[in-house]
């Protein structure tokens, strides 16, 4: 089974939304992943089928829940290897993605995947959160900022909070240790200007993993004392 015809496979399995157009390019995404993969260390080196639903699937089961239906502009803070950022980007062409990193050879792997794929809604961003949260080009300028696999609920939450305007939303995807960090994220969104959602549960047909979306809704303007500056959110988290 040709990569292509892997994705479309679990994707169908898992009832996710996708054009054929657009497992196409994702089979391409992958490809080169595991192509810079053999010469950068941007993500664990996985088999082709446990990295099409650790990164894949798992990021594009969002569009199940309605989570991005209304979204136009999307930010994925600490993006990474472009998950679940630009997985969904090339699966929603009409919406509008910017895909934030700290580390610039993420970004060209980024940049990389966009050429062969030729998408043309995605801008890359070289910044820390705390600093892209600051700016005035991004501050409070999303419908909906995501993260998955970056820090603690706490600590994400003024990662993300910033960005998003009034009456938009964070989207955060979390494991197991959802459990140990709702608390202490449910206190630090409140102080930033959000309110935490219960998560939705995102299964993944054939595995076991506990992977769900916590949803933190805006509904004040974040205070201008966050974020913090760089490192603060991580050494002395809010919400403890």
């Amino acid at each position: 089974m040709n990569t292509k015809e892997l994705l479309e496979t679990r994707l169908r399995e898992n009832e996710i939304p996708v054009s054929a157009a657009a497992a196409e390019k994702l089979a391409a995404y992958l490809d080169l992943l595991e192509a810079w993969n053999s010469r950068m260390d941007l993500t664990a080196v996985l088999s082709p089928e446990e990295a099409a639903d650790r990164h894949f699937v798992d990021s594009l089961l969002v569009l199940k829940t309605g989570l991005l239906a209304s979204a136009e502009t999307v930010i994925d803070v600490g993006t990474g290897a472009g998950f679940p950022g630009l997985a969904l980007a090339l699966a929603c062409p009409e919406k509008r993605f910017t895909l934030l990193d700290s580390l610039r050879k993420r970004l060209d792997f980024l940049r990389a995947v966009c050429e062969e794929t030729g998408a043309q809604n995605v801008t890359l961003v070289h910044l820390r959160a705390e600093d892209g949260g600051r700016d005035p080009r991004f501050r409070e300028k999303f419908d909906v900022a995501l993260a998955r696999a970056v820090a603690p609920l706490n600590v994400l939450c003024e990662y993300l909070l910033p960005f998003v305007r009034p009456g938009g939303k964070v989207l955060c995807w979390k494991g197991p240790a959802l459990a140990e960090e709702l608390e202490a994220g449910r206190r630090a969104a409140h102080l930033l200007g959000g309110r935490a959602e219960p998560p939705v549960s995102c299964p993944i047909s054939g595995r076991d993993w506990d992977h769900r979306i916590l949803p933190v809704l805006k509904v004040q303007p974040c205070p201008k004392a966050y974020p913090r500056k760089a490192g603060t959110p991580k050494t002395r988290p809010l919400g403890l």
